[in-house]
C-alpha cells in the first residue's frame, strides 16, 4: 500500500510542474493555433536561469527570471513567424536549436549543474512546514499552489478583450485582421505567455530535483503534447475553459502515471520515448476511432446476421 501511495505522489508531484508545459501548449496550440518546437528548449532555458539564480542566493528570484527569459524566447520566436517571414515550425526549431548554446552559456559551459547545496522555494516551503501535518509534502504543496494561481490568472487572462482577440487569431486570422486587430501583436503575446510558462515549469522542475542537465527539456514537447491530447480526450472543446484548463492538468498527471507505471515494471529507459509516442499516436486517433465505431458495430453486426442465415440455410 505504501509503494502504490508513493507511486501516486510522484506521478502527482511530476504531473504538476509538467502540467505548466501543457497549459502552456494550450496556449499556442490550443488556442493560437500555433505548434511551437522551440518547447524542449525553452524548458532548459528555464531550468538554467532558475539554477543560475537560485545558486546565487535568489531563490524567489528565479521564479520571476526565468519567467522573463520564457517570454524572450517567445519573442523571438513570434519576431521569426510574423515579421520575417518564417514559417512556425522552421521558426520553433531554430530557436530551439539557438537556445542550445544560450543555455551553455548561461551556466559557464557546463552541461550539469548541482543544487543539493543550495537554498529553493521548496527548501523554504519545507522550513515553513516543519512540525505541521503537511510536513515533507512541500513540493505538492507548491506546486498545487503555482498550478491553482496559473489557471485562475491565464482564465482571467483568456476572458480579457486581449484574450479573445488571441483565441480569435487562432480560429480565423483573416477575420481578426478585417477587424482591425493586429495578429502579429496577439500572436507575440500568446507566444509570450506560453513560453514563460514553459520556462517557469523549467525552472521548478531543477529546483525540485535539485539538479540541471543541458538535455533535461528533451522530449517535453511530446510529453507536454500527450498530456494535452489526454486532457482534450476526458474535457473536449465543448466544454468551459475552466474545465479545459483542469484538464490539461489531468492529464498530465495521467501520462506521469502511465510512465511511473512503466518504470516500476522495469521497462527500459530507452522504452519510454516510444510510450509517449504510444500515448500520443491513441490520443490523436481516439476521436477517429470514436466516430467509427458505430459503423464498425453496424458492420460487425450485420457480418453477424448474415453468418447466421447462412448457418440455417445449411
Amino acid at each position: 500500500m505504501d509503494k502504490i501511495l508513493v507511486l501516486g505522489q510522484t506521478a502527482l508531484e511530476l504531473g504538476l510542474v509538467n502540467a505548466l508545459v501543457v497549459l502552456a501548449l494550450f496556449v499556442s496550440y490550443s488556442m493560437l493555433n500555433v505548434c511551437d518546437l522551440s518547447t524542449d528548449g525553452c524548458f532548459t532555458l528555464g531550468s538554467a536561469v532558475g539554477a543560475m539564480v537560485a545558486i546565487a542566493g535568489y531563490p524567489w528570484l528565479s521564479l520571476p527570471a526565468a519567467m522573463l527569459a520564457g517570454v524572450l524566447s517567445g519573442f523571438i520566436t513570434a519576431t521569426l513567424q510574423t515579421r520575417m517571414g518564417v514559417q512556425s515550425l522552421l521558426a520553433g526549431i531554430v530557436v530551439n536549436t539557438g537556445l542550445y548554446s544560450v543555455n551553455m552559456a548561461l551556466t559557464g559551459n557546463k552541461p550539469t549543474l548541482s543544487l543539493n547545496k543550495t537554498p529553493t522555494v521548496f527548501l523554504f516551503a519545507k522550513n515553513l512546514m516543519n512540525g505541521s501535518a503537511l510536513q515533507g509534502q512541500q513540493a505538492l504543496l507548491v506546486l498545487f499552489i503555482v498550478i491553482v494561481l496559473v489557471i485562475v490568472l491565464l482564465r482571467l487572462f483568456l476572458r480579457t478583450k486581449l484574450g479573445l482577440a488571441i483565441r480569435a487569431t487562432g480560429s480565423n486570422a483573416d477575420m481578426v485582421r478585417s477587424s482591425s486587430i493586429n495578429p502579429t501583436f496577439t500572436t507575440t503575446v500568446g507566444l509570450c505567455v506560453s513560453n514563460m510558462l514553459t520556462a517557469l515549469s523549467g525552472c521548478l522542475t531543477a529546483q525540485m530535483q535539485k539538479s540541471y542537465d543541458i538535455n533535461k527539456g528533451s522530449g517535453m514537447l511530446t510529453v507536454a503534447l500527450a498530456s494535452l491530447l489526454i486532457g482534450g480526450v476526458i474535457f473536449g472543446k465543448d466544454k468551459p475553459m475552466s474545465l479545459r484548463l483542469v484538464g490539461t492538468v489531468i492529464g498530465a498527471f495521467l501520462f506521469r502515471l502511465v510512465y511511473t507505471l512503466a518504470l516500476r515494471l522495469n521497462m527500459p529507459a530507452f522504452m519510454l520515448k516510444a510510450v509517449s509516442s504510444l500515448i500520443v499516436i491513441a490520443a490523436l486517433s481516439g476521436s477517429y476511432f470514436k466516430d467509427q465505431l458505430p459503423f464498425i458495430m453496424k458492420r460487425l453486426g450485420w457480418h453477424g446476421k448474415e453468418g447466421a442465415s447462412n448457418a440455417e440455410a445449411r
